[in-house]
């Protein structure tokens, strides 16, 4: 208890310390001098030595409730004290908007466990970085959804991100639809600086707005589109459901590269390809680097005094050698 009492507690003056020092000096003063005490009377022989009764014994107590009390004011004087750091993070954020693709072939098996749970971890570790922004979630298959709208509640929209399921809609790739409805998503945004990453491993192939026409909206409403590709090279295992149950079959990887890389030059932003969750982290890094808030972070310490307790032990172990001094060890003439 008083070990993790310390593990808590600095010292204002701890030049004071110094002077527990002079502890083990009393103790030795103490117990030298009884040595060299003068006998008070002769013995001739061992039988008529006095045995000595328990009160000679527990006589040494007296100096060492002194020397304790001695030590608990030293820590008083180097005023123990408890200290407190609160951060106040205030700042000017960004507006984001994630537009991220559940269509069937997310659930490929070329990332660990699959593309789309890939896709969320980093998404959440992605939000957790960026405490003065906005941010909200789009989601879209062969249909687009607004899974959160722009918030600051960084907790509620991690839960919405892990609740993200592949099948809720309807099943494609409409690349179109989920920009144009992140797009819509930050109209209203007061924002200097407004972006939309959208993550897919597909060719656009439904949804009712056509990627070019999404993407001159984002341009005429200043909207900074990133785009990410995601799959490995080549072919990659993905499940599908049959009457047997579930079976993998290796499907070609077909990322429309040239359409992402067009959405992100002419919106202001960057096209990027991820091969694997580690590539995918490092963009997600990269974009977080590219577009940095600006966040000030205001530290307040506050000190609690903590040696009021320190000086009543030290007048307490005072009061009990008075006390023991004046009843049980009283020195009568």
């Amino acid at each position: 208890m008083v070990y993790r009492w310390f593990q808590n507690i600095v010292f204002a003056q701890p030049e004071f310390l110094w002077l527990l020092l002079l502890l083990p000096v009393m103790l030795v003063w103490y117990f030298m001098k009884g040595k060299d005490a003068p006998s008070t009377f002769m013995v001739s022989t061992i039988r008529n030595f006095p045995a000595r009764s328990w009160k000679q014994y527990l006589r040494h107590i007296l100096p060492i409730l002194r020397v304790a009390a001695t030590g608990a004011l030293i820590l008083a004087l180097a005023r123990p004290q408890q200290r407190n750091l609160e951060e106040q993070v205030t700042g000017e954020g960004i507006d984001i908007m994630l537009c991220l693709d559940v269509s069937g072939s997310m659930l490929a098996q070329d990332f660990i466990p699959n593309r789309l749970e890939a896709a969320k971890e980093v998404a959440a570790n992605f939000v957790e970085s960026r405490p003065t922004d906005r941010i909200g979630l789009v989601i879209f298959s062969g249909e687009s959804f607004t899974q959160c709208p722009l918030t600051s509640d960084r907790k509620m929209l991690i839960s919405q991100i892990f609740n993200i399921r592949s099948g809720f809609l309807e099943d494609g790739t409409a690349i179109g639809s989920g920009l144009a409805t992140s797009v819509d998503r930050l109209r209203s945004s007061a924002s200097a600086t407004k972006i939309v990453i959208l993550l897919t491993d597909g060719e656009n192939n439904g949804g009712m707005i056509d990627p070019s026409t999404a993407k001159e909206i984002a341009k005429t409403l200043g909207v900074k589109v990133y785009t990410i590709g995601v799959g490995t090279e080549g072919t990659a295992p993905v499940p599908h459901r049959t009457p047997m149950g579930v079976i993998m079959q290796m499907e070609k990887v077909n990322i429309d590269e040239k359409l992402l890389t067009e959405i992100a030059n002419e919106t202001g932003g960057k096209y990027f390809r991820a091969k694997d969750k580690n590539a995918l982290q490092k963009i997600y890094n990269e974009i977080d680097q590219l577009e940095k808030s600006k966040v000030e972070i205001t530290t307040y310490r506050r000190a609690i005094e903590k040696f009021h307790p320190l000086v009543i032990i030290a007048f307490g172990l005072l009061l009990l050698e008075i006390i023991l001094r004046a009843t049980i060890f009283r020195k009568f003439p």
